[in-house]
């Protein structure tokens, strides 16, 4: 972009701030992800300022940068999760019994050895190191139908096994054995 280009995308962005920003509101239904999504457009808009065909209308190439942008936030997985609360949900409860967390994790451990190779091997590369099926599937040389295979099998043997564990019986096994009285 030359200087006068540059001129012309900041006269152009000076004479309708409100307009734009009122727009980017009413696609995000928030102001600060409204002006987050006004400057992705203008940077978008401002990189391709040369190219603009038509240099009468930019106004209608920024609010389809705006709409745009909006969609591939929609799309992103990640967008919109958050969610404001006054208290934070993942601090400990005050209740909190440390031998109970020990004990389950145990459990967790001997259920994940008593599973196959393979659909430990799934287990933990899905769960533990968090990589999508293609990367396991090539990690352990099978077709990615065979990862959700496996992946299904043993997350329901997971399930039987700590569901025979239950509370009651985790609190008499503390190494995984039966306690005789």
């Amino acid at each position: 972009m030359n200087a006068d280009e540059e001129r012309q995308f900041r006269e152009f962005v000076a004479a309708r701030p409100r307009s734009l920003l009122h727009t980017a509101y009413l696609l995000t239904g928030d102001w600060e992800q409204g002006r987050d999504l006004l400057q992705t457009a203008l940077a978008s808009t401002a990189r391709r300022w040369s190219k603009l065909r038509d240099r009468e209308q930019p106004e209608i190439y920024v609010r389809r940068a705006l709409y745009h942008a909006q969609v591939d936030r929609f799309r992103l997985l990640s967008w919109g999760r958050e969610t404001v609360t006054d208290t934070l949900p993942d601090q400990p409860s005050a209740r909190v019994d440390w031998a109970d967390n020990v004990v389950q994790r145990q459990d967790i451990m001997a259920a994940l050895r008593r599973l196959p190779k393979r659909q430990r091997a799934v287990i933990v590369l899905r769960y533990f190191e968090d990589r999508p099926d293609h990367e396991i599937a090539t990690i352990l040389g099978v077709a990615q139908g065979t990862v959700r295979s496996q992946t299904h099998k043993a997350l329901a043997s997971l399930r039987t096994t700590l569901a025979g564990a239950g509370p009651s019986s985790s609190s008499s096994t503390a190494s995984g054995r039966g306690v005789i009285a």
